[in-house]
């Protein structure tokens, strides 16, 4: 990154690196504190801009401070409108009840807890690379929580299948995780380039969960029945959504039009045809159906913690650390070596920090090594629970069945399917 001044060995950047090490700690301790992860960081990006714009301001070369947040916001922008459109989908999808008549149809089949195992993970590797894998992840856990809540063990053992099930869907998809977007966006790979990731994400999920299939009982769970139907529009807003996923590739790839461009016509689709659905449930629905308030219930908090790291993560690049860190990783190490390590170390902070910095770092590597460090990023976060947006989630969302330490257990697992889609994707891609 281009910049006048080295602020490494600077107190604007010790200071910066001390603020960024406390914020990030505290989106580590989210569980614990229960302090939401956007605050830190969104607190960090403007102490970070603010004690660089200072050491700044007595040089001929202030006004490039104003330029490069400027180039990261650009780019949070372009990332937070395409998520913004990918969930108010998710949203109306929800709101028309087709999430709930999966799981209705799930429960009405009396599936043993193994073939609920199997199914619930296989639908999140597939769903994952089209609904994202948070989305995915919390529909199937509401899954396995209504099947199972009688066994706590069944539903720990089927959330971190979910879990690894949902990266590794993913990871070969633009639409799939968030770091596979933003390579996406940054133009380092095409579109149908991230299909070349399959076999190696299909590595990743089956390793693990064939392990696991031994320690599932087959046993039926005796639950409820209970009937759902999809209300009306529902199934038109999933062709919408697929017709919007077409419309950002397309913008990408035949006009060269950033994607997000793609996703906002996307959403013009939803908006009319919510007003098609308003008109026409009037007397139907006692709720008055509103577009925006599936708009409103985006996840905000997702969306300022992108800001915080992206702007955070951009201020460090601009004070010089990430040249060393990119010198020592891509030069000394190998970039084979230093992908390997981006994959573990995301397990460890989060992918969205770690593959924006080497997004930011922009090391001159060959496709097969962007490919690689996409697949590691993606995949790797599933080692922890804490490792991807998805684990953090599912905490949250089974009630204390699906725990730090009980996905700790089968951590050794999750790693010999990590290293073998690592050995696989060099096999075939490289």
């Amino acid at each position: 990154m281009e910049h006048s001044l080295d602020l490494t060995y600077h107190w604007a950047g010790f200071s910066a690196l001390v603020v960024f090490v406390i914020a990030y700690a505290f989106v580590m301790a989210e569980e614990f504190t229960h302090l939401r992860k956007s605050k830190p960081v969104v607190l960090a990006a403007g102490l970070i801009w603010g004690m660089i714009a200072i050491a700044y301001s007595n040089t001929p070369h202030y006004e490039m401070v104003e330029h490069e947040i400027r180039h990261s916001f650009l780019e949070y922008t372009e990332l937070a409108f395409f998520l913004l459109v990918a969930m108010t989908y998710i949203n109306a999808l929800e709101e028309r009840n087709v999430f709930n008549s999966l799981k209705s149809w799930l429960i009405k089949n009396q599936f043993s807890y193994r073939q609920l195992f199997w199914i619930t993970g296989v639908l999140a590797f597939f769903l994952s690379p089209l609904a994202d894998n948070l989305t995915t992840a919390l529909v199937l856990c509401a899954v396995v929580v209504a099947v199972g809540s009688s066994s706590p063990k069944f539903v720990g053992l089927a959330c971190v299948n979910i879990v690894v099930a949902a990266n590794a869907g993913g990871a070969f998809s633009p639409f799939g995780d968030i770091t596979t977007l933003m390579v996406w966006q940054a133009g380092q790979l095409d579109f149908l380039q991230f299909f070349a990731l399959v076999i190696p994400s299909v590595v990743n999920y089956i390793i693990p969960a064939s392990i696991m299939h031994f320690f599932v009982s087959d046993h039926k769970p005796d639950v409820a029945e209970t009937s759902v139907t999809i209300k009306y529009g529902g199934k038109t807003i999933i062709l919408l959504g697929l017709l919007t996923i077409v419309t950002a590739v397309s913008f990408h790839n035949f006009l060269h039009l950033p994607p997000v461009f793609g996703m906002m016509t996307g959403l013009a689709y939803l908006q009319l045809y919510s007003f098609y659905i308003k008109i026409n449930v009037r007397d139907i629905e006692e709720q008055k159906y509103d577009f925006f308030e599936n708009v409103a219930r985006v996840e905000w908090d997702t969306l300022f913690f992108f800001f915080g790291v992206i702007l955070s993560v951009g201020g460090l690049g601009f004070i010089g650390y990430l040249e060393y860190v990119s010198e020592f990783m891509y030069t000394d190490l190998g970039a084979t070596t230093a992908n390997v390590l981006v994959g573990i170390l995301s397990a460890i902070v989060d992918n969205i920090p770690v593959m924006f910095a080497v997004l930011t770092m922009e090391p001159a590597m060959p496709d097969s090594q962007w490919l690689l460090v996409t697949l590691t990023a993606g995949v790797g976060g599933s080692m922890l629970s804490i490792g991807s947006a998805a684990g953090v989630a599912l905490m949250g969302q089974s009630r204390g069945m699906y725990t730090f330490f009980g996905h700790l257990k089968w951590t050794p697992i999750i790693a010999i399917g990590y290293f073998a889609s690592v050995y696989v994707h060099i096999l075939i891609n490289f």
